[in-house]
């Protein structure tokens, strides 16, 4: 069945399940005009505490790629994780993992 042929309990219990607050969130950073690439691994390494390489790994993905996937869970915690990174002075938002 697809959701348009659903009874509507169904339809509405399908939503809740796809809005759930256990389906994994993300808080994206993304490239900026603004900040060092130095910088932006300071930020890793200081707020999240990730070792040097994978704080130069992601800083890379955000130069190379336009943004990086720098943390994943629920959702209150990945807004926080935004609102902090907005404090560094970072580009950041939270998003719905696409693979969930």
């Amino acid at each position: 069945m697809t959701p348009a042929t659903l009874p509507a309990q169904d339809v509405d219990a399908a939503e809740q399940a796809r809005d759930s607050p256990a389906r994994p969130w993300q808080t994206v950073v993304w490239d900026d005009p603004v900040n060092l690439m130095s910088y932006v691994t300071h930020v890793f390494r200081r707020y999240f505490g990730f070792p040097q390489a994978v704080a130069e790994r992601l800083m890379l993905a955000v130069h190379h790629q336009g943004h990086a996937v720098v943390a994943e869970g629920p959702r209150e915690q990945m807004e926080l994780h935004a609102r902090a990174l907005h404090e560094y002075g970072l580009w950041a938002t939270v998003r719905k993992d696409p693979r969930g």
